[in-house]
């Protein structure tokens, strides 16, 4: 075998290792960035790190500036109710959130949440889905 093709022979074994790797770092990296979606019971069960969504419980929020923490309830669509704690920048309008998405795990006694995501009821709730009527008035 000659030199030159012996050479090309290690290069593309060397380029072939590199791909695999950074295909094999690709995977782990994306799987342990997944978070999936779980109900209350499958959350206070798994050790990892899931998402639960719920409707925040009117009431139940305490803010302690000092510590940066957030505490307060969620509840599912059967009624269950999950304590929530966070510690971070206090989400705006929070107060009037809709549904909460709470991502992190559970410790035994609450869900420590690392990210809240929170959703405000729409301005255009309400708005009459009738837009010729819109269009009418404004013609006057």
């Amino acid at each position: 075998m000659s030199h030159p093709e012996q050479q090309r022979r290690i290069w593309w074994a060397i380029g072939s290792v590199l791909v695999l790797a950074f295909l094999a770092y690709g995977y782990t990296a994306f799987k342990s960035n997944l978070t999936p979606y779980v109900s209350f019971s499958e959350a206070m069960n798994k050790h990892s790190k899931v998402q639960v969504a719920g409707k925040l419980v009117a009431g139940t929020s305490a803010w302690h500036e000092e510590t940066s923490e957030l505490a307060f309830s969620i509840s599912d669509d059967s009624g269950s109710r999950m304590p929530v704690r966070y510690r971070g920048v206090k989400p705006a309008n929070f107060e009037e959130a809709v549904q909460v998405v709470a991502i992190g795990s559970w410790n035994g006694k609450t869900f420590d949440a690392d990210h809240l995501l929170v959703k405000c009821p729409s301005k255009y709730q309400g708005v009459d889905a009738d837009v010729s009527k819109h269009q009418e008035a404004s013609r006057r």
